[in-house]
């Protein structure tokens, strides 16, 4: 059962940036080669979009015996201490003051999240950070399970 769920998508600014580089090809395309490519390439731009809006997303979730960021999951016993992260506490823990072997799940568009340490002898991976909105919120279900 799935105590907490968040979706992270892009936001519209990102995708709409990325549409906006496809269109440039697009003209350069229409510069060079007419109209009926053209319309081809604007389609396919348009799909590209769509489809990466749904690709760009990750979905985090809590159950009663596991953490989960996308496909990767750790089961909650091994979990430490965790530390919700303001935005410039993020931007060092994840740039100047990163530990190689942490595992970074990280989306660029959104500047806080968690830092969740693992407890466990067999894992090599020091701490998880993870990018979220809701970071007290998971912090407080992490902590009383």
């Amino acid at each position: 059962m799935v105590i907490f769920k968040e979706v992270l998508r892009p936001p519209i600014w990102v995708l709409a940036f990325i549409y906006f580089l496809l269109l440039s090809l697009v003209i350069a395309i229409w510069a060079a080669f007419g109209s009926l490519l053209t319309i081809y390439a604007f389609v396919i731009a348009t799909i590209t979009v769509i489809y990466l809006a749904f690709k760009m997303r990750s979905t985090i979730t809590i159950n009663q015996d596991e953490f989960r960021f996308d496909n990767a999951h750790i089961e909650v016993k091994y979990l430490g201490n965790i530390t919700v992260l303001d935005a410039p506490e993020m931007k060092l823990l994840r740039t100047r003051d990163a530990d190689p072997a942490a595992f970074l799940a990280i989306k660029f568009w959104t500047p806080t999240g968690v830092k969740i340490e693992l407890k466990d002898p067999r894992d090599p991976t020091p701490y998880w950070l993870i990018t979220s909105k809701r970071g007290e919120e998971i912090a407080a279900l992490l902590i009383n399970s």
